[in-house]
């Protein structure tokens, strides 16, 4: 698939505010956000725990078009969120929900090959943006299609799976942290020269 020069910006803002119920909570439980971290660390094949390969392909296809790589940061692929969400469905407490997920990338594999005879992961990136703008047009309406209410949670899913990543918590956000200090140096102002740490003028 061609990567689109889209801005992150206008990715996020076509995300919308409206989101409706969604059918498994974006949240890891604390094993689950160690997982994630190793699986970030390691950069190593997908070690899945429900999702097949040919359907973890077709998810990471589908994050990386709702929060693509752009000239700022890198996308969702390479923030591993497919691997986010699979880690959340194993969560899953029932097998119900799990399911829907899956009949969600089969039901997005089969509208793409019904508009343009080729699975989600070989669309054309325009091909892509008009399937997903379609998709995605009643998402705040009362009566949804099951393909509208799965791109709506796995456009959540995403954005937790992102911003919870190393790419999206330090490469987009630049967020710092809090910093462990090997020594408290304290403040240094003597002999005329300002303090480097503290930043107090002699």
């Amino acid at each position: 698939m061609t990567t689109r020069a889209v801005s992150r910006r206008a990715a996020l803002r076509r995300i919308g505010a409206g989101a409706g119920a969604l059918t498994l909570l974006p949240f890891l439980s604390d094993e689950g956000l160690a997982a994630f971290v190793r699986i970030q660390g390691a950069k190593a094949a997908p070690a899945l725990k429900v999702l097949s390969a040919s359907q973890y392909a077709t998810l990471e296809a589908l994050v990386e078009a709702i929060i693509p790589a752009d000239d700022h940061s890198p996308g969702a692929k390479e923030a591993r969120v497919a691997d986010y969400i699979d880690l959340l469905l194993s969560e899953a407490p029932d097998d119900s929900l799990k399911q829907t997920w899956l009949d969600g990338l089969a039901a997005l594999d089969a509208e793409a090959g019904k508009r343009f005879g080729a699975p989600f992961v070989r669309l054309e990136a325009g091909q892509v943006d008009a399937l997903l703008t379609d998709v995605s047009r009643d998402e705040a309406a009362p009566q949804r299609t099951p393909l509208e209410a799965f791109f709506t949670t796995t456009k959540q899913a995403t954005i937790h799976g992102y911003y919870t990543s190393e790419i999206g918590i330090h490469k987009e956000l630049h967020y710092k942290g809090n910093q462990i200090l090997a020594e408290f140096v304290g403040c240094q102002t003597q002999d005329g020269r300002d303090c480097p740490h503290c930043g107090q003028k002699a």
